[in-house]
């Protein structure tokens, strides 16, 4: 392969090397949370910050940790976690928003994935598509624990994901309406959880380079619950999510140090 940086030791699209980066990373799509991600470690500072993917590294129980944002969507995303891999990399967990699906999800809920929809075109280019989009079993337990642990409302199971936020909120509108209006309602009837856009790409890119991903989401609202006339606030504040995700990685850490010393 073509060393687009040019001997710099630096990855081309997020711009930072091995050096930057800790083995545990905190995914987010919006480069605008990595700041507020990154509060919640020790001695975090700024290594990186190239296109969308804007890179802060610090602590966690003595641990080097890294926080990288993704951009919106799966191919971006899935750029971010090769890039990340090459640094050393090893366990991910993308905390991001969603829209709730199932009428029990509530805005301000936490979705922890149990598995993804591969609605998107980006896994299609790593494996075939009867293979299916997992996260890291004991990553999606320690997500799963965290929200227990802390009391928060939240659910866990598989989401959807695509590559067209308004072919979600407007598909009447498009010239594909019939096929997406029928295949949001089987999404539905199969107790999917929410929507989003990262995670399908995330989990079979982690599969394929045989490292841990995980993902837990804000629900920002329920399009269906506002189709029922029940009760739909709108809420944008991730910081329980990323609690949720910091939690998870404490955990994670303290368990990979014990292993280590067996």
């Amino acid at each position: 392969m073509i060393d687009y940086s040019q001997g710099s030791g630096k990855q081309y699209h997020i711009g930072v090397g091995p050096e930057d980066i800790g083995e545990y990373v905190i995914i987010p799509g919006d480069p605008g949370r990595v700041q507020k991600i990154a509060a919640y470690f020790d001695d975090a500072k700024k290594v990186g910050e190239s296109r969308e993917f804007v890179t802060y590294t610090g602590y966690l129980n003595g641990v080097k940790v890294s926080c990288t944002s993704t951009g919106v969507g799966g191919p971006s995303a899935s750029i971010a976690l090769e890039e990340l891999v090459a640094c050393g990399a090893k366990t991910f967990i993308r905390v991001g928003t969603c829209g709730g699906m199932q009428l029990d999800v509530k805005s301000g809920d936490i979705v922890v994935a149990s598995g993804a929809i591969r609605a998107e075109g980006t896994s299609k280019e790593y494996a075939p598509i009867e293979f299916p989009a997992v996260p890291n079993v004991k990553v999606a337990a320690a997500l799963e624990r965290a929200c227990e642990r802390m009391g928060i409302p939240h659910h866990v199971g598989v989401v959807q994901c695509k590559d067209s936020f308004y072919g979600q909120h407007r598909p009447e509108t498009l010239p594909n309406h019939d096929e997406l209006l029928r295949k949001w309602d089987a999404w539905i009837k199969l107790d999917c959880k929410a929507s989003e856009m990262e995670s399908a790409a995330l989990f079979i890119v982690a599969q394929y380079l045989r490292v841990r991903c995980g993902s837990c989401f804000l629900v920002v609202a329920n399009q269906e619950r506002a189709k029922a006339g029940l009760d739909n606030p709108q809420v944008h504040d991730t910081d329980t999510a990323i609690r949720v995700a910091i939690e998870a990685f404490k955990e994670l850490i303290e368990e990979d140090k014990r292993n280590k010393h067996e």
